[in-house]
């Protein structure tokens, strides 16, 4: 199938982990990468629509503090996990480093950025506290993030 997620066996992963899920060189040289950061075991759990949303603010804003070569963060519709595209190749390992200081900036945060009705289409949407216990339970399983496979 075209869309990389739609090739991947979703019953022979273990979330929580950050794979690569795509590479693309675009015309001119550039390179994309898309990582998968999964959150949620596929088919036996999700994220709330609430705390879904508050992690792609929180995270989305926060990434930017960290690295000038995001491009995206965005959220999956199937509620496990997220979509994370750069610039560049980058050593896993330095992407993962990135993943865990920006979720130390989702447990830190006071409020979700721009969780109101100028600059959010569901401002109403949101759930800080429910983000950070994800993003608690996401940290605390930092050593297998990068075990795919089960």
């Amino acid at each position: 199938m075209n869309v990389e997620s739609f090739n991947l066996d979703h019953r022979a992963v273990r979330a929580p982990y950050i794979r690569v899920a795509d590479r693309k060189v675009l015309p001119h040289g550039d390179v994309l990468v898309k990582y998968d950061v999964r959150f949620c075991q596929p088919n036996r759990e999700h994220l709330e629509m609430p705390v879904m949303h508050s992690l792609e603010h929180t995270i989305a804003e926060n990434l930017r503090n960290h690295a000038d070569y995001v491009v995206d963060f965005s959220p999956m519709g199937c509620q496990t996990g997220f979509y994370l595209i750069v610039v560049g190749d980058h050593d896993d390992a330095a992407i993962r480093d990135l993943v865990a200081a920006t979720l130390a900036d989702v447990l830190a945060a006071t409020e979700v950025p721009a969780a109101n009705e100028v600059q959010c289409g569901w401002g109403a949407s949101h759930s800080l506290a429910g983000a950070q216990e994800a993003a608690r339970r996401m940290l605390d399983k930092r050593a297998e993030w990068s075990e795919v496979m089960a």
